[in-house]
């Protein structure tokens, strides 16, 4: 297959610009969809065309297969890069893609579709040899026989949504006497936020640690694992920090995780870039969770250690080539961490905030990227996630990462909306996370404490309006393999995603 010659991306923000950007260093054009919210984004702006997509709300817009492909067809590309989030893992439109003689530019349609259904995911893991949660799956049984199988389980145990994600549709369930109620709960919210009341009951782990492997898979069947990430900083179930390595496994355990990844993908053929998610117990045994048929959020911390550019190996791999590096002369090295800077409020649940950025400041210096697309002035609203950039360091060891992500979250400047950034400083220059010893629930158990130190702050929006807003043209330093972005003129930020 010849290389692209121009190649859609059907997403927005941060991860739009970053496609665009890679695309554009192999020489393949690009063309950005957006909606009225976005005109001004940045990745409109560097893209060669961009199509306003009529509509305001998502479903209208980024989720909109028949004006997406009406696009594609419009401006002859060849191929669809999805981004993460909106349908990047949306087997129908991968599918509906081909149909229109595009190139989905993610695993094959049929992957999407097994991976993405929890319980299926479970059954071929098993299969594949790869450790299981103990749980129930398929038709849920109903009173007694309902109490036989979660005593079988174990309290407490956890009720998910097959075909969900993000928390939704999730419980869990401290001893028998709760166990109609919130499984009559989860169905229903599975149900309104999937379109699929199917629930499935596993064992629920105290304290555990979220590990996940990157995957690659070229066209010729090989698959490499590209070491592991630590995602447990968590608050609803949505990461808010990963680091690469793990600091909490050995090496032991980190070969076994990479072996039980590459087995699972190559037992369904897995292509392009994806992610192996596991949950860690207290005595380091680990249990599959699910698979990610996309790009993540936390890429980058990947490419910092590797040296790999996951986006230019799957435009590469949907172009039919192999990867552009050796796998067998691939050596990590380093540490990386990354933190999402969110647009909420964290002493108020976390809630998404809205507002106008009055004063901004994005550090550039060796060993830091900033993947954003923030200007001074920008309107910040609920239309998408929260999201507004992600910054992630490079140190030649864990200690050295740590001081160049304290400095950089001490230096970088967001006023005039509220975010998560005082509550990142506090997480990552506090005990639990420089020791590397934290879990799923660090989050809750350190908020109190969090809280107990707050002062009433000036009103946020004060000081943005304060500022004279200007389109200042900000810079980021992007020393690993993949483009760091910041920018003016962009439009708002804030993705769907993992």
């Amino acid at each position: 297959m010849s290389p692209f010659q121009k190649i859609l991306i059907a997403n927005r923000g941060e991860i739009a610009l970053r496609l665009v950007q890679a695309a554009k260093e192999m020489g393949r054009r690009t063309v950005v969809v957006y909606s009225q919210a976005d005109k001004d984004s940045l990745a409109v702006q560097q893209a060669e065309e961009s199509y306003a997509l009529e509509g305001n709300e998502v479903g209208e817009t980024y989720l909109n297969v028949e004006q997406i492909l009406a696009v594609a067809k419009q401006c002859g590309a060849q191929a669809v890069h999805p981004g993460y989030g909106f349908l990047s893992e949306n087997a129908d439109f991968a599918e509906r893609c081909a149909a229109a003689g595009l190139v989905f530019i993610g695993p094959k349609p049929e992957t999407i579709r097994q991976l993405g259904d929890k319980v299926i995911s479970k059954r071929m893991a098993d299969q594949a040899g790869v450790p299981v949660i103990p749980g129930h799956q398929g038709e849920m049984p109903k009173g007694k026989a309902l109490d036989q199988v979660a005593a079988k389980i174990g309290f407490p145990l956890m009720i998910k949504a097959s075909a969900g994600g993000g928390g939704k549709g999730m419980r869990i369930v401290a001893g028998p006497e709760q166990l109609a109620d919130a499984l009559a709960a989860a169905s229903r919210e599975a149900a309104a936020y999937f379109g699929n009341p199917e629930v499935f009951l596993e064992k629920y782990l105290e304290n555990p640690r979220h590990v996940e492997v990157q995957i690659l898979g070229d066209n010729q069947g090989r698959v490499v694992a590209l070491g592991e990430r630590e995602c447990s900083i968590q608050r609803r179930h949505q990461k808010m920090i990963e680091e690469s390595p793990s600091p909490s496994i050995d090496d032991k355990v980190r070969r076994d995780l990479a072996a039980a990844a590459v087995n699972l993908a190559e037992a369904v053929g897995y292509v392009s870039a994806g992610t192996v998610e596991f949950i860690v117990d207290e005595k380091n045994r680990f249990y599959f969770l699910e698979v990610n048929t996309r790009l993540q959020v936390e890429h980058p911390v990947t490419e910092w250690v590797t040296g790999v550019d996951l986006v230019k190996n799957q435009i590469l791999i949907a172009e039919g080539e192999g990867f552009n590096f050796d796998p067998d002369k691939l050596t990590p090295r380093g540490h990386a961490i990354e933190c999402r800077l969110y647009a909420e409020d964290p002493e108020n649940q976390f809630l998404p905030s809205e507002g106008r950025v009055g004063l901004l400041r994005e550090p550039a210096r060796p060993g830091v990227r900033i993947d954003s697309s923030l200007y001074e002035g920008q309107e910040i609203l609920s239309l998408y996630d929260p999201m507004l950039a992600k910054l992630t360091v490079f140190g030649k060891n864990r200690k050295e990462a740590l001081e160049k992500m304290s400095a950089l979250l001490r230096d970088y400047i967001l006023l005039g909306i509220r975010h998560n950034l005082d509550f990142l400083r506090f997480v990552v220059d506090g005990a639990a996370f420089q020791s590397g010893h934290y879990h799923t629930h660090t989050v809750a158990q350190l908020m109190p404490e969090f809280l107990a130190g707050r002062q009433e702050p000036v009103p946020l929006a004060v000081l943005g309006a304060l500022m004279v807003p200007r389109r200042a043209v900000t810079t980021a330093a992007a020393m690993g393999p993949a483009t760091g972005t910041a920018g003016s003129l962009a439009g708002l930020e804030g993705f769907r995603n993992a």
